[in-house]
């Protein structure tokens, strides 16, 4: 039976995660930044979960959730972190102090996380530590240029973690979500810039919240994410980066056929650098 520590429990992906984590029979520590959106999960797994307030942006509220972690179950097995939110901009407009905040929640807050817990996993020669990003991080798109910045950052964190600890019984994965069913498009959760330009109405305009409607129609389905990412962690084999959705993969395959195609385009250029 493992312990799961899971942020961003509310709703979405973190719900479908826990739910699923829950069925399994493992226990979890399910979190959010108000502790009362969770406690449907614990009032159905009473023995086996409990909800604990998390801000991923305070020091004192992450080291508050390992040790209530560790009081109720005694150790932490695997760390998932999923809490994050979107913020649209042109990379002009991004008011630095709204990036500053997007740049902890959805990066310093899980690089935060992940230095609490590995000592606990280091101690105990095992663990898990799953990062969720997004196909944002594998290409940005008009008006997310910080957001996608964000995620592709700790994609490469992630990146250089599993190699360090990989020796120490501990295993490292990326979870990247391609477009799912959850509040993430929703006004009261995506932040925009306060003082857009008018010369990028035409392009990054159509991409601020308010500017389209989140039909909630999109393919993926947060509770059979959860089920995935619980089978892959039970059977142990991971990949380095576990990328969900059809369309994600499109998506992604695209990108990386694109950079390839131009590398080879330019490699007779890139060449010329070298030494003779």
């Amino acid at each position: 039976m493992k312990t799961w520590l899971i942020t961003g429990c509310s709703s979405g992906i973190g719900k479908g995660l826990a739910k699923a984590v829950l069925k399994s029979g493992d226990q979890a520590v399910v979190t959010a930044r108000n502790k009362e959106k969770v406690m449907d999960l614990v009032e159905q797994y009473p023995d086996r979960a409990i909800a604990v307030s998390l801000d991923v942006c305070d020091q004192q509220s992450i080291d508050n959730a390992v040790q209530a972690a560790c009081e109720r179950f005694s150790t932490i097995d695997v760390l998932v972190n999923n809490a994050g939110y979107g913020y649209r901009s042109a990379i002009e407009e991004g008011e630095i102090e709204e990036v500053e905040k997007l740049y902890q929640t959805n990066l310093f807050g899980p690089i935060a996380l992940m230095k609490a817990v590995l000592p606990i996993m280091r101690e105990q020669h095992y663990g898990y530590i799953l990062n969720v990003t997004s196909i944002a991080a594998a290409r940005s798109a008009v008006g997310s240029g910080y957001y996608a910045s964000s995620k592709a950052a700790l994609e490469l964190l992630t990146n250089g973690l599993m190699k360090e600890v990989a020796p120490l019984g501990i295993k490292v994965m990326v979870v990247q979500p391609g477009a799912f069913r959850t509040r993430f498009y929703d006004d009261a959760s995506l932040q925009g810039t306060k003082a857009p330009i008018a010369d990028y109405e035409k392009t990054v305009g159509k991409t601020r919240p308010g500017n389209f409607k989140n039909d909630h129609m999109q393919a993926g389905d947060p509770d059979k994410a959860g089920e995935v990412i619980v089978d892959v962690v039970n059977k142990g084999d991971l990949p380095e980066i576990l990328t969900l959705g059809k369309d994600a993969v499109t998506a992604v395959k695209a990108t990386l056929e694109a950079k390839i195609a131009e590398l080879d385009k330019w490699a007779n250029v890139s060449a010329q650098c070298d030494y003779e």
